[in-house]
Parts: structure tokens; C-alpha cells; sequence
């Protein structure tokens, strides 16, 4: 025999009266509404609305309906704070960029994101702009929140943080960087052979004095490009190689390298350049040809990444292709791996890179 209804409002039609009411222009509710009001409204039991908050398709289409309504009419919020405490951890993917400026980031970000979701997790962009420590801070904020796992793409991250992650059994995984250790997976493209391919193309366009542009050494992706345009030069007893440092990897900062390079003596400035990225090389581009500068007859250049821009710039741009979509996807598929099957699952993906010759740095069919 179903219980007595007493005369008054019960607990739930109280919490739809409250919702209900407007005052100008804010909703008001007075009352925190549970998952057991939802299951006596829908007129369910507690445990079907919880597997249907979690599990919906083990629930009927009929109830499904009820539950929906229900939570609408009473303005239900789903408490995933306390649900994630319970559970240890959230659904939340951690994703640290080195930079955003650059659109490869961007491209990586973005297909780590469309992977993460079909993983069922929700990725977070942040972004270090090469600072350690504004990526420690995002590292430690990351912990606090209990995420699923982390994607550090920063190829600069301090080992404290790394130890950190660990002790906390959070699954980590270093993107377009080396995992010195067997605690973490990592993905990666071979920069060092990038870099070796992309210099060893400006030697056999004849180019004998190769100037490297961009980035510093603290950066792992900048400092393994950096040692395969050496090993390139060194391979050459012909050929000499300079290092034009930038605090930044944007196309300002290529811009303001090429005046500096422009505002030489003809004869003191290189006749091969090899940008540590597409921006870089594509900000030297500009400036260069706006001083009537020729390219490649005068300099040859070459970049890295092979973004978007890099067909559609002033002079189509010679560059080392990554693929980004790759990079990414690897990235989140090794995170869910550790994650769910522990330590052996941990391993180094290496992805290898491609020269795509283009007009600006082409003076040689034969040696293209």
C-alpha cells in the first residue's frame, strides 16, 4: 500500500515552486537539489538515476524521459567535484603547450582534443610561453584538481615537476620530448634528423655560410634542431654554421632577426638560413624581401613545421613537415594506455620527419 501523502507540498514540489519563481531578472533556488529528489520525481529508484548519470544506456528509454524531466523541472547540476573525490580522480585531460603563438601547437592541441573526447575526457589548454616556472604553477594546479592524466608538450619541464607527477601516480606523457626514464611514455618527432635533412638540403643547394635562427637551448625541440644542422655542417669541412639566438619563436621575432641580417654588408651575411621554425623563417622572409633582398639566389631558407602559412608565404617555404595531427593523437591514445594497464604500457613513440622542398630556398633542380 503505496504511503500517506501528508496535506502540505512535499520536498520536491517546494524545490519546482522555488525554481520556478523569478525575481527580475535572476532565477532563484533555495533549496540544493539531490539525487534522490530526481529519482521521486521521475518516480524511479535512486540507483537508476545514478546509473543513468553514469551509464545512460543501460537505462530504458521510458525512465530515461522521466529522469530528463525531472532534472530539468528541478534544475538539477550533477556534483562532479565530489563525485571525481570519490573516485580519486577526474575525467580531466591536463594539456601544457609550450606556445600557442605558433600555429603547430595549435594544430597538435586541437587533435589531441578531438582523441581525448572519444576517450570520453575533457582536455585543458594551458600554456607555459617557455616560462618553467609558470608551467610549475600549472603543474601543481593540475595535481590539486585530481586530473585523469597530463600532456606536457612544453619540452622544457623541470624535473621536480616530473617527480612530482609521478609520486602522485598520475599518468604523464612528454610530447615532441625524450623520456630520460621508464616513467613516462613519450611522443615525439626525431628533430635532430629533421634538422640534419633540412641543413644537408641547403648544402646541396651550394649554400656555404648557414646561419640557425631562433630559440634557445633550454627548449629539448630547439636544442636537438641545433645539433643536427651541426652535425649537417660538420659532415661539410666547407661549410660554416652561426647561431642567431631569439627570445621568442613568433614571426616578430623573425622579423627582427632579418634586419639585423639585412642591415649587414652583403658579403657578411649567409647564404643559407634554417629557421627553428616556420615563423621564424617566414618573419626573416618578409623582411628580406622588402629590403629587395632575393630569395633563395641571395639566401636560401628552410624552416620547421610546415604549417599552414607555410605554402601561402611570400615566397612558398621550404620546411620540415611534423604531423601535428599524429603527434597528438599518439599523445592522448599513450596517456589512456598508462593509465589503464600501468607501467608496461610505458614506451617512446618516434615519429620521423619530412623535407618538403618549395621555392624559397630551390636553387637546383638536381640537388632539390
Amino acid at each position: 500500500m503505496p504511503p500517506r501523502r501528508s496535506s502540505g507540498p512535499t520536498r520536491v514540489e517546494r524545490t519546482i515552486a522555488v525554481v520556478r519563481q523569478i525575481g527580475g531578472n535572476e532565477q532563484r533556488r533555495d533549496t540544493v537539489v539531490s539525487i534522490r529528489d530526481v529519482a521521486d520525481s521521475a518516480g524511479v529508484a535512486v540507483g537508476t538515476v545514478s546509473k543513468y548519470l553514469n551509464t545512460p544506456d543501460r537505462v530504458s528509454a521510458g525512465k530515461t524521459k522521466l529522469i530528463r524531466k525531472a532534472i530539468r523541472d528541478l534544475g538539477y547540476v550533477r556534483n562532479d567535484a565530489a563525485r571525481q573525490l570519490r573516485a580519486g580522480h577526474s575525467n580531466t585531460l591536463g594539456f601544457v603547450a609550450l606556445e600557442l603563438s605558433n600555429p603547430y601547437f595549435a594544430d597538435v592541441a586541437r587533435s589531441a582534443e578531438r582523441r581525448a573526447a572519444q576517450k570520453g575526457l575533457v582536455m585543458v589548454l594551458v600554456s607555459s610561453n617557455g616560462d618553467r616556472e609558470r608551467e610549475a604553477q600549472y603543474v601543481d594546479l593540475l595535481i590539486q584538481q585530481r586530473v585523469y592524466g597530463v600532456v606536457l608538450a612544453s619540452g622544457m619541464t623541470q624535473d621536480r615537476d616530473l617527480d612530482l607527477l609521478f609520486d602522485r601516480g598520475i599518468p604523464t606523457v612528454l610530447l615532441d620530448a625524450y623520456a630520460k626514464s621508464d616513467r613516462f611514455s613519450s611522443a615525439r618527432v626525431d628533430d635532430y634528423l629533421g634538422a640534419k635533412q633540412a641543413v644537408d638540403h641547403l648544402i646541396a643547394q651550394r649554400c656555404r655560410s648557414i646561419a640557425f635562427v631562433g630559440g634557445e637551448d633550454s627548449v629539448h625541440q630547439i636544442a636537438e634542431r641545433r645539433r643536427g644542422a651541426r652535425a649537417a655542417v660538420d659532415a661539410d669541412g666547407g661549410v660554416t654554421l652561426e647561431t642567431i639566438p631569439t627570445e621568442e619563436r613568433t614571426i616578430q621575432a623573425g622579423r627582427d632577426a632579418g634586419e639585423a641580417i639585412a642591415a649587414r654588408a652583403a658579403r657578411q651575411r649567409p647564404d643559407g638560413i634554417f629557421g627553428a621554425n616556420d615563423s621564424i623563417a617566414i618573419g626573416i622572409m618578409q623582411v628580406l624581401v622588402g629590403k629587395g633582398i632575393r630569395i633563395p639566389q641571395d639566401i636560401a631558407i628552410v624552416g620547421y613545421d610546415d604549417i599552414d602559412f607555410a605554402t601561402s608565404a611570400v615566397v612558398p617555404l621550404t620546411t620540415v613537415r611534423r604531423s601535428g595531427e599524429l603527434l597528438g593523437r599518439a599523445a592522448v591514445d599513450l596517456m589512456v594506455d598508462q593509465a589503464e594497464f600501468g607501467s608496461p604500457a610505458v614506451r617512446d613513440m618516434v615519429i620521423q620527419p619530412e623535407l618538403v622542398v618549395r621555392a624559397s630556398s630551390l636553387r637546383s633542380s638536381k640537388a632539390s
